[in-house]
C-alpha cells in the first residue's frame, strides 16, 4: 500500500531515516565523483594522461585519489544496514570489496589477466565482486517487487522476493515507484553488461585487444557500469537530480494512465 504524502514526510523527517538517505547519497556520490576525479581531474592537477584503466591509476600521481575513493566507499558501505540480513551481507561484502581493491593494486603495466603477483589477481577477484555487489543492490535489494495491480506479471517474480518487497518500510515508498523501479533495472543491466564487455575484451585476439586498447575501453566501461551504480544509489537515496529525472519518467506514465484508463 502506498503511504498518503503525509505520513512519507513525517517518515523522512526521522533521524534514521535521514540517516539511511544520507548513507544512500553519500555511496551514490562517490560512485559519481570518481571517474571524474581521475579524468579529468588527474589530468588537470598532476598531468596524468588517461589510464587504459582506473585501476593504473594507483601507479601514477594520483593514486591517494584513487585509493582515497575506495576508501571512502568501503566505509559508507560498511556503515550502510539493510532491512535484512541479506541486504547487510551485501552491504558488507560491497565494503569488503571496496577495500581490496584499494590495497591489493593491480600489477603496473600488466594485463589483467596476466597479473605476475597474487595481489594482482586479488585486485581482479575485489573488482569483480564489487560490480556483482552493486549489480545485485540494484536489480534485487533496490526494486519493489510487490504488484498488486500488475498479477498478471508476477510469474516472473519469485516468491520470495515478492514477500520480502511486501515487507518494506512505509518510508521507502512513494506515487513514482514505477520509475524508481525502471531506474534500478537500468543501472543492475548496464552493470552487468558493461561487466560482460570487459570480460569479452580480457579474452579477445591480442591484434583486437591492441585496437579496442586504443580506445582505452576498459576505462570507459568501468566509467559506464560506476555511473549506473551511482544514479541507482542516488535514487534510492531522493537525492534532488535523481528526483527530478523520477520525476521526468512519470510523464508517459501518468499520460498512460489518463488516457488508458488503466490502474497502474
Amino acid at each position: 500500500m502506498q503511504p498518503e504524502n503525509g505520513e512519507l514526510k513525517n517518515s523522512a523527517a526521522d533521524p534514521l531515516v535521514v540517516s539511511y538517505l544520507s548513507i544512500r547519497r553519500a555511496v551514490g556520490v562517490t560512485g559519481l565523483a570518481l571517474p571524474l576525479l581521475l579524468w579529468p581531474g588527474a589530468w588537470l592537477v598532476f598531468g596524468v594522461p588517461v589510464q587504459d584503466n582506473m585501476s593504473a591509476y594507483y601507479h601514477t600521481p594520483a593514486r591517494d585519489v584513487f585509493v582515497g575513493a575506495l576508501f571512502t566507499m568501503g566505509v559508507f558501505l560498511y556503515c550502510y544496514r539493510g532491512h535484512d540480513w541479506i541486504e547487510n551481507a551485501s552491504a558488507n561484502l560491497g565494503s569488503i570489496s571496496a577495500l581490496g581493491l584499494a590495497l591489493f593494486p593491480l600489477d603496473a603495466g600488466k594485463n589483467p589477466l596476466e597479473q605476475q603477483s597474487w595481489v594482482g589477481y586479488m585486485h581482479m577477484a575485489f573488482g569483480a565482486a564489487l560490480f556483482l555487489t552493486l549489480a545485485f543492490y540494484s536489480l534485487v535489494h533496490f526494486p519493489n517487487y510487490h504488484w498488486p495491480n500488475w498479477r498478471w506479471l508476477t510469474w516472473l517474480v519469485p516468491n520470495w522476493l515478492r514477500e520480502r518487497s511486501q515487507q518494506e518500510p512505509a518510508e521507502e515508498l512513494d506515487s513514482h515507484e514505477l520509475e524508481r523501479n525502471l531506474i534500478y533495472w537500468a543501472s543492475g543491466l548496464v552493470i552487468l553488461t558493461s561487466m560482460a564487455a570487459m570480460g569479452a575484451y580480457l579474452v579477445m585476439p591480442a591484434w583486437l585487444k591492441a585496437y579496442f586498447n586504443d580506445y582505452r575501453f576498459l576505462f570507459w566501461m568501468e566509467w559506464v557500469a560506476l555511473w549506473a551504480f551511482a544514479a541507482a544509489w542516488l535514487t534510492k537515496g531522493r537525492a534532488i537530480v535523481a528526483d527530478l529525472a523520477v520525476a521526468a519518467l512519470a510523464l508517459p506514465t501518468e499520460f498512460l494512465k489518463r488516457h488508458a484508463g488503466h490502474k497502474w
